[in-house]
Parts: structure tokens; C-alpha cells; sequence
């Protein structure tokens, strides 16, 4: 299999990964502005969770990044999704923040309704 190939391959699964992680943010944070609950809160939050420890663990920079770069990402205008750059490095700015505020939320409800 040639490096565009591969290259290829780690950006779509990049890609689609990036797009469930979006979602899981946007749940915990609706979870904890509205109080809603159900299965779905649980998945995202343990995929909020598992996906923060992979930052931390990485040195805060995704290893998918790593692998696309190993097959040619950053060459001929592509990177590591086929999202353009210009909205993904802006990705902890705006997911850092709108996940602790969402799990504060959720935190705040559970101590509420438990008191």
C-alpha cells in the first residue's frame, strides 16, 4: 500500500473520529445545561473522558497526527483531516472549555439532586 494510501485511510478515520468526539462534547454539554440523562450521556462522557486521557498522555497532541505526518500529512495542502486546518487548530479553545463546562454542570446536578 503506497503512503497516499495510508495517508488516506488516517484521515478519514481521523476525520471521523474528530466528528464523534465533536458530538460527545456537544452532549456532555447539553447534558449538563439541560439536565437531560440517558444512556447516550453515559457513552459521551466515557468517550470525553477516554479521549482527554489520550491528549494528556500524548503530551496533549493527538498520536493520529504523528501517523498522518509519517505518510506525507502537511505535504501538498494536506494535513491530518479533511477538515480544513483553519477550524481544527482552534479545536481546544473551543472543546477544552465546553467539555469542563459541561462536566461542571453535570457534576453540580449530581450534588444537587443527591443533597
Amino acid at each position: 500500500m503506497t503512503n497516499a494510501r495510508r495517508l488516506f485511510r488516517v484521515r478519514l478515520l481521523h476525520t471521523a473520529i474528530y466528528g464523534v468526539m465533536a458530538t460527545a462534547s456537544l452532549l456532555v454539554l447539553y447534558g449538563g445545561i439541560t439536565g437531560v440523562r440517558g444512556p447516550w450521556l453515559m457513552v459521551a462522557v466515557g468517550l470525553v473522558v477516554i479521549e482527554s486521557l489520550v491528549f494528556v498522555a500524548s503530551g496533549l497532541k493527538c498520536p493520529l497526527t504523528a501517523v498522518a505526518v509519517k505518510y506525507g500529512a502537511g505535504q501538498d495542502g494536506l494535513f491530518d483531516t479533511f477538515i480544513p486546518e483553519r477550524f481544527t487548530r482552534h479545536t481546544f479553545r473551543i472543546f477544552g472549555p465546553m467539555i469542563l463546562l459541561g462536566l461542571a454542570l453535570l457534576a453540580v446536578r449530581q450534588w444537587s439532586a443527591a443533597g
